[in-house]
């Protein structure tokens, strides 16, 4: 039997070649993984680790963190610019500051350099709101002296005649002012050119009190340094009653009469006013040293008179005191508030129960007088002059005459003595109405509407308005030959300003 080759075969597929010849993924990679165990194991890792990283937890903090961290330089550019800006503004500042101090030392300069940071194109600090917390015999846009934003011009809507002579006795002191800035007590009439010129010379020393009391009539209309119609009028007297104070004292002018503290006192207050509504710097040091002065010129424990801490008291230059120290305080200067209290005190022991009278130097004494003819002119049963004192001081120091008998009790009493111009009774006295006009408007009601009426026909009613005079008032009452007519006109224009000057510390 014949042996069959097989390899001379061939049997025909009946398939395509292609089909014959294609294997699976999975087998082709099956057949080389036999082939190479360790690429076998790699794949393995690979999976196995691929797995472990999808299951892990993402934390896209730190990718939050990244992303701010890229983002600061973008900010800190944004706030480069800010830093810029204050920097500027720092040096501005730095450049005003040696102006004012070279402004302070330099006493000498003229009032026109000196004061020209004080210029404003406001018409009146007394229209703005936000300013102001201030106490004094003076004004501004709030608080107690928030009175006198309306001003005379409020004053003159109302129809009151009293407004009209305001001005015509501010416009009679703008004429009467010396170039220098002062009110010259003894000699103003030679300011008067045509026609008669104006009687009434007062004395010479009381010249820093006389200019005092002119700075507060214009302060009191609500001019100030660097507004008001007025403002170039204060602007040289506050000039000039600065170079008249020592500086090693605070003294302003000198002791050379027994009522210098007077002069002193008001002229202090006039300092302290103008640095206050002025929000001046320039002037504070000046303002500071005359309250200094009055500090060291008080009695320990007491209060003040004529010579300093000589152990003497009394009731009028106490009042004008207790009013520079309230609008010190107010205005944030230094103030030893013991002697507010020792005031408080001294009105108090000088005050008589029983008649409510408060007196000079003795309790329920009778008001000051000049001993003889003096006393015979101008009798003291004619007014209440020191209890109106006392009584205006006790509002300012904080007393309620809601809830304090003895004020009320005082109100009735200078009521009883309300103003009259009679020059043949001895009944004239502007300085007892000065004090017991701003007493009874912070009273209200009816004392006050029975006062204001009167003041009216003893006041706006006997203002000269003929020629040199025209605005002025005659020297006539108590005091009207010390002070003379500039006296007078400042201090009968500070009265009828009691329509506005304060605002009403209590109802």
């Amino acid at each position: 039997m014949d042996i069959i080759d097989p390899t001379r075969f061939r049997v025909e597929a009946s398939i395509h070649p292609h089909q014959e010849q294609e294997h699976s993924f999975q087998e082709i990679m099956a057949e080389q993984l036999r082939h190479a165990p360790w690429l076998m194991l790699s794949l393995v890792i690979h999976v196995a680790a691929a797995m472990v990283l999808l299951m892990m937890p993402v934390d896209n903090s730190n990718q939050d963190d990244k992303a701010l961290q890229m983002k600061i330089p973008e900010p800190e550019e944004e706030i480069e610019e800010p830093e810029e800006v204050v920097e500027e503004t720092e040096e501005e500042e730095t450049e005003e500051e040696p102006v004012l101090q070279d402004m302070e030392v330099e006493e000498t300069e003229d009032v026109a350099e000196t004061f020209d940071d004080f210029d404003s194109e406001t018409d009146s600090n007394f229209d703005n709101d936000a300013w102001n917390t201030a106490l004094g015999l003076g004004g501004g846009g709030g608080g107690k002296f928030s009175g006198r934003r309306g001003g005379r011009k409020a004053l003159a809507k109302s129809g009151r005649q009293t407004a009209q002579a305001i001005e015509l006795g501010l416009e009679w002191l703008k004429a009467h002012q010396d170039d220098d800035g002062m009110w010259d007590t003894d000699e103003f009439m030679k300011h008067d050119q045509d026609g008669e010129p104006c009687d009434g010379e007062g004395h010479a020393l009381h010249d820093i009190g006389v200019t005092g009391l002119a700075l507060l009539a214009f302060l009191g209309d609500g001019s100030t340094m660097n507004s008001g119609p007025y403002k170039d009028v204060i602007k040289s007297g506050i000039k000039w009653l600065r170079e008249q104070q020592d500086p090693d004292t605070g003294l302003f002018g000198t002791a050379n009469s027994n009522e210098f503290v007077y002069n002193h006192t008001i002229a202090t207050l006039a300092m302290i006013e103008t640095y206050g509504l002025s929000d001046s710097k320039l002037l504070r040091k000046y303002a500071q040293r005359g309250l200094n002065y009055l500090e060291s010129h008080r009695n320990p424990y007491s209060v003040w008179r004529y010579q300093p801490q000589d152990g003497d008291n009394d009731t009028s230059i106490t009042g004008w005191a207790v009013m520079a120290y309230k609008s010190a305080q107010d205005f944030k200067l230094d103030v030893n508030k013991t002697a507010l209290d020792n005031a408080t005190a001294w009105f108090d022991s000088m005050t008589d129960p029983r008649t409510a009278r408060t007196g000079y130097t003795t309790m329920g004494g009778a008001s000051s007088r000049r001993e003889g003819l003096h006393a015979e002119e101008y009798p003291r049963e004619r007014g209440e002059c020191m209890t109106a004192v006392a009584l205006l001081c006790r509002f300012f120091l904080g007393q309620d005459p809601n809830e304090s008998k003895i004020m009320k009790s005082q109100a009735d009493l200078i009521s009883k003595r309300p103003p009259n111009w009679d020059e043949k009774d001895g009944s004239i006295d502007h300085y007892y109405w000065y004090y017991a006009s701003y007493a009874l408007y912070q009273m209200g009601g009816k004392h006050w509407k029975t006062w204001s009426a009167a003041l009216t026909k003893a006041v706006a009613n006997t203002q000269r308005t003929d020629g040199n005079y025209k605005g002025s008032w005659d020297p006539a009452g108590a005091w009207g030959e010390d002070g003379g007519r500039v006296y007078s006109t400042a201090i009968l224009v500070l009265t009828l300003e009691a329509y506005y000057r304060y605002s009403a510390l209590v109802r």
